[in-house]
Formats: C-alpha cells, structure tokens, sequence
C-alpha cells in the first residue's frame, strides 16, 4: 500500500488536551478514525504522535491527504 485510503471526505472535529499524546491515523485504515487502532501493521505506514499545546477543538484530517498532517488543510475538497 503506498496511498493512504480516505477515511472522510470531511475533517474529524475533536476535543483534545494540552500535553496529552495522541496518535493519528496515517494509513485511513483504523476503525477508530481519526486515531490509530494498530491497523496499519504490516501496511508500511506508521501512525503520527500529535501533542496539542492548547486545549480545545481541533480539526483533524479524515482525507489523509493534508499538508499540515495531522490537521486539516482543505485538501479534502481537492480529492477527486
């Protein structure tokens, strides 16, 4: 597998802790999007540890595609 499959074509709105680690989906496989439920294994990819300085909302990218992984960037809306 060497594209990530798209878990949403709309971001993933979550309520996160400062300081806390958190590991997003990078393969779009997980069952627990869009956080790493150890799915990936064996798939080359490997989920990515986000640790939020500030408390609060966040939009996290369901596509798998954004730039600024693991936040959403709009990319989504490019995807055919």
């Amino acid at each position: 597998m060497t594209e990530p499959v798209v878990a949403g074509r709309v971001p993933a709105k979550v309520t996160l802790e400062a300081g806390k680690d958190y590991w997003w989906c990078a393969c779009g496989q997980s069952k627990n999007q869009p956080f790493c439920d150890g799915t990936h294994k064996g798939s080359g990819f490997s989920p990515m540890k986000y640790t939020p300085e500030k408390a609060g909302d966040y939009w996290l990218c369901a596509c798998k595609h954004s730039s600024k992984k693991p936040l959403c960037d709009g990319t989504h809306k490019t995807l055919p």
